[in-house]
């Protein structure tokens, strides 16, 4: 932890919930990006956090845009930074809502053109902002507003569209382990061309847990194998440390399930589903990080 820097890019008095996920993971990007960053903000629990016009609690500039246009902004800003021989951290910062269904073409042809910037998605599974209504990337069976029985299909497989787009690096992350969404950060600016992180944030008022338990969340997630922690660099796929220890030996996803009044009533069926496209994923990038696909 000595590496991350003391300085700090998000003051005191956001506009967060208690415990959010989101403040977290963005503390460590703006460590990790410094104070040569432009953040570009679609509307999404990030809008709300950073306070009320005049006033902001973010010590870098925030461009704030419509829903879709996170990534279509951050490509002309781009594109005007680099023509003024500017080297500025250009860095969308966009919810689950506003990246796996709302921004999602813009996600694309934003990659297509090869734009020089980081798009991060934090994901704390379902629209945060306006009350946590399901989106495409709330999990199977997690109850929120717009499905008070539990969501009948499966989280969008985000990593994978991306992974199509064949970006020089992209990674996943979680802020419940600072220092490899530090690093990862810091790695994904190194490279010129479009690059992607996608951070699991736990949501106390959407998951329905205890605001003191976010990082002990996370760190659920990761050691039951629900979420996995890995990178594709050049195309080489490399799972990281706490996530092949949960390979070896994961907790059971029980407690995970538990923790969380989401999941509340939802079935063994369901249960065992998820732990197979879990556990799918996880022999899928065993493969090929050991270059059998």
């Amino acid at each position: 932890m000595t590496e991350i820097p003391r300085e700090e890019y998000i003051l005191k008095c956001t506009s967060a919930c208690a415990g959010c996920g989101d403040s977290l993971s963005l503390r460590y990007v703006l460590k990790a990006a410094g104070p040569d960053t432009v953040l570009v903000v679609p509307a999404c629990c990030t809008s709300v956090i950073q306070g009320i016009y005049p006033n902001t609690a973010f010590n870098v500039p925030v461009y704030n845009v419509a829903f879709a246009a996170a990534a279509a902004c951050a490509s002309g800003m781009s594109a005007a930074l680099r023509a003024a021989g500017k080297k500025t951290n250009v860095i969308a910062y966009a919810g689950d809502g506003g990246t796996v269904d709302i921004g999602i073409q813009a996600l694309s042809g934003a990659f297509e053109r090869g734009t020089d910037f980081l798009y991060i998605c934090y994901d704390n599974e379902a629209y945060g902002n306006t009350g946590m209504q399901r989106s495409g990337a709330t999990p199977l069976g997690a109850r929120t507003t717009t499905t008070p029985g539990g969501k009948m299909q499966p989280k969008k497989d985000l990593d994978a569209i991306v992974a199509a787009h064949r970006p020089p690096y992209m990674a996943t992350a979680c802020p419940s382990y600072p220092r490899d969404l530090f690093q990862k950060v810091k790695k994904a600016l190194s490279y010129r061309g479009p690059t992607f992180i996608h951070i699991l944030s736990p949501c106390p008022p959407g998951w329905r847990f205890s605001t003191e338990k976010t990082v002990e969340m996370g760190k659920l997630a990761v050691r039951t194998g629900m979420w996995i922690l890995y990178e594709r660099e050049q195309g080489k796929v490399t799972i990281n440390g706490p996530s092949k220890a949960a390979m070896v030996k994961p907790l059971p996803v029980g407690e995970y399930f538990r923790a969380q009044g989401r999941f509340k009533g939802i079935s063994a069926e369901t249960v065992a589903r998820m732990v197979d496209d879990a556990r799918a994923l996880a022999r899928r990038l065993q493969k090929e990080e050991e270059g059998i696909c």
